[in-house]
């Protein structure tokens, strides 16, 4: 006889009572992970976000064997005890690990230069050119 953890059917899933659902503001470590099958593939390390623009990038989860990123546009939906992915197990485990922040440009009006020194700092970290000011000037 074999013993199945109840997260691991996708039939399960439905007996798991998740909570309500929650924004990422309040999204907890060590909330189960769900695949969109029902597999449980991992828990929630911590969340990406900027949280002063309200973005939300995606979060962090821990696997088997290391943590992966999972963006925004991956994750269906959060809730107070479970996080169900719209992806399956097996794209769980192709996941990029986390390499480092999440980038974020300057978000400005369309036609606003940004100073001087914003800029200076983006040509020094390669980043020059991706807000739409350019050398030349109008």
């Amino acid at each position: 006889m074999t013993f199945s953890a109840p997260w691991e059917s996708a039939a399960s899933l439905a007996s798991v009572d998740e909570g309500l659902p929650i924004a990422y503001l309040l999204l907890d470590e060590d909330v189960p992970v769900y695949a969109a099958g029902g597999a449980r593939v991992g828990t929630v390390d911590h969340v990406v976000a900027d949280r002063a623009l309200d973005i939300f990038h995606g979060i962090v989860i821990r696997v088997d064997g290391g943590r992966r990123f999972v963006a925004s546009e991956q994750v269906a939906s959060l809730h107070e005890r479970g996080v169900d992915l719209g992806i399956d197990a097996a794209e769980v485990a192709a996941l990029p690990e986390p390499h480092g922040a999440a980038p974020v440009w300057h978000d400005a009006e369309p036609g606003v230069r940004p100073s001087a020194w914003s800029h200076f700092v983006d040509r020094l970290t390669g980043r020059a050119g991706r807000d739409g000011w350019t050398e030349k000037d109008e």
